[in-house]
């Protein structure tokens, strides 16, 4: 059965939803956009992630393409019609469509579209076995803050650890690791979670957020500082966080065991404090 996809106010089929060739995303990848995670079939983190689209929006000088109202009502519209038990919804804002022209077009109507995917985050694999990452030379531009549609950067790089037999390129700047290709990184090293702080370098993971929040509820401790490779190749643990995989540990570094190879506790308790959380704003029991 074909997916229903939102495509400026309308709710079609996938094989009917299209863009304009002229859509300034298409061309020159002026855009912005955001994933949710859905479990039990309602939406989780829902307002971090808006409040980062509406950051995103506004450094890129973009106005929000309906109301705030309006776009959650077409996320748990796009959950009903597609049955949506658990996965995520992804959802992408453009200037919109005009004659291609670097400056900003004077008259354009936002173009704004969604669409699911089913994946398996409460009873992912990869959380009991780990994941290995490999490093890459981080080559995206300054401002990754933004959550741009700009990901050709990341997307060499995923392919690169792909290659290499590894879920994820963790992207080196300086000596120093500044995050995932489509993650947040961090290591454990005597029970305290190091990982690096924000600024323009990395961008604010909303999963990041809610975990400060809980890990502080939980007495575990978190460092913000910048660490190296090495600095991870001698972790206790390692791990990475993000919408579609919460938090998922990390055994191998640049083919070099973490902690024996196997999830440690430390990450094993944050996982399911994350999980617990993520069931309750579910409504799981």
């Amino acid at each position: 059965m074909s997916r229903v996809v939102y495509v400026n106010g309308s709710y079609v089929p996938e094989n009917e939803g299209k863009v304009s060739i002229f859509d300034r995303g298409f061309l020159f990848a002026d855009g912005v956009y955001e994933v949710t995670a859905v479990i039990n079939g309602r939406l989780v983190d829902y307002d971090p992630h808006m409040e980062r689209l509406e950051r995103s929006l506004k450094e890129i000088e973009m106005a929000w393409p309906c109301s705030k109202a309006e776009l959650r009502q077409m996320h748990e519209e796009l959950i009903k019609r597609n049955k949506l038990d658990e996965g995520i919804i992804y959802m992408q804002v453009t200037r919109g469509a005009a004659d291609r022209d670097f400056k900003f077009p004077k008259e354009s109507k936002s173009t704004l579209i969604a669409f699911t995917q089913v994946q398996k985050l409460l009873d992912n694999p990869h959380a009991v076995t780990g994941v290995k990452v490999v490093t890459i030379p981080d080559i995206r531009w300054a401002r990754r803050d933004i959550k741009s549609v700009m990901l050709l950067a990341p997307v060499l790089g995923k392919q690169r650890a792909y290659e290499q037999g590894a879920f994820e390129g963790w992207m080196i700047e300086d000596g120093k690791i500044t995050e995932g290709t489509s993650s947040n990184a961090y290591i454990v090293k005597d029970g305290k979670v190091i990982t690096r702080p924000l600024s323009n370098s990395i961008l604010a993971g909303c999963t990041r957020r809610m975990l400060f929040r809980m890990a502080k509820e939980h007495g575990v401790a978190i460092e913000e500082r910048l660490f190296t490779p090495d600095e991870a190749y001698a972790a206790d643990e390692a791990f990475l966080t993000s919408a579609s995989n919460f938090v998922l540990p990390i055994v191998e570094i640049d083919g070099k065991r973490v902690g024996g190879g196997q999830p440690g506790p430390v990450v094993r308790k944050l996982r399911e404090i994350y999980l617990d959380e993520a069931r309750a704003q579910a409504g799981v029991k």
